[in-house]
């Protein structure tokens, strides 16, 4: 399928730039079958904004990047009505938010009311200014990086922004074995005299893009792997059920949206390998990325010094897979 070698070929593309960094890689593409909000989170330094600017390089879609900043203004990213003397009228200038892919910088170094600027953008497709609201483009991804909230001058996001986005990955360090080539593309760049990442020759079209997510979504999904789904959200919201040691880790457990964001990963996942079907696999592969986020520790829990990941990944052990 002429669809499938493009989205292929933007992987390779991709790859040649952000180097030691495979699963974000995958976790970017998934969102982008998905049609789903991403979350990526790292210390600075490790690829995180290349990473969407290679991806917005391999795409023929608009592209715009908001550096967050403890002065940004919620209008900074929505846009707002501006006065007319000569008529005595408004005219709704559009914000960065009505581009097709957007990269927010930093999220987490601004205030909470100009990140919440997202939420009607990422849930609903639009954003209302006064009394009227304006559609975004049918082809709409927030790609967000943040550094970790430990970082002086950073904001936690809140929890129903943090609900909005289908994965939250966290990006680690790349391997050792990887250092050399990422040296060496340094070199190469330094050479060329520019930061800019070369654009694929032949970049994805937003058809190609929507033909895929239909054939995604379309993949054979059995009953016992729904069921594991639902199981595994389940679980979060119920822990104590797999073990009196667990009673009281979680003090909120994943949203609907959690079950959700994993069908359509697992869903994403299956058809980048060119399978029909989805497996089990699939569905724990892409799970502790969707659930992460979406779980609210208790207070004694965090006094142990337990994450939600760890959390988590205790379930996906406990949980019986089909």
């Amino acid at each position: 399928m002429p669809h499938r070698d493009s989205i292929h070929q933007l992987k390779q593309h991709i790859e040649q730039q952000i180097i030691g960094q495979e699963a974000l890689v995958d976790r970017l593409l998934v969102a982008l079958l998905a049609n789903g909000h991403l979350l990526v989170e790292g210390a600075p330094g490790l690829a995180k904004t290349r990473a969407v600017k290679a991806l917005a390089s391999g795409l023929k879609v608009d592209f715009h990047r908001i550096q967050f900043t403890p002065d940004l203004l919620p209008a900074d990213i929505t846009g707002s009505d501006i006065y007319r003397p000569e008529d005595g009228s408004f005219h709704f200038q559009q914000g960065p938010v009505f581009h097709n892919l957007l990269l927010s910088d930093e999220i987490n170094r601004a205030p909470a009311k100009v990140q919440s600027a997202l939420l009607e953008a990422m849930g609903e497709g639009q954003v209302t200014v006064g009394a009227k609201s304006y559609p975004l483009p049918k082809l709409f991804l927030v790609m967000a990086t943040q550094n970790p909230i430990e970082q002086e001058g950073t904001y936690p996001l809140p929890e129903a922004q943090l609900d909005r986005f289908m994965l939250h990955v966290e990006v680690g360090y790349p391997p050792r074995e990887s250092s050399h080539r990422i040296l060496e593309l340094a070199r190469r760049e330094a050479l060329q005299e520019s930061a800019e990442i070369a654009p694929l020759s032949n970049p994805v079209t937003q058809e190609a893009i929507f033909t895929a997510r239909r054939e995604a979504m379309s993949l054979h999904l059995s009953l016992p792997v729904e069921s594991y789904i639902v199981e595994l959200v389940e679980a979060t919201r119920n822990p104590g059920r797999y073990g009196t040691d667990l009673e009281g880790w979680i003090s909120w457990g994943a949203s609907p949206r959690g079950a959700i964001a994993i069908e359509h990963g697992a869903r994403a996942l299956a058809w980048l390998a060119g399978r029909d079907f989805v497996t089990p696999e699939d569905v724990i592969n892409i799970a502790p990325d969707a659930l992460r986020h979406r779980v609210l520790l208790d207070f004694e829990a965090e006094a142990e010094g337990i994450t939600p990941g760890q959390c988590v990944a205790e379930l996906l052990q406990r949980v019986p897979a089909p």
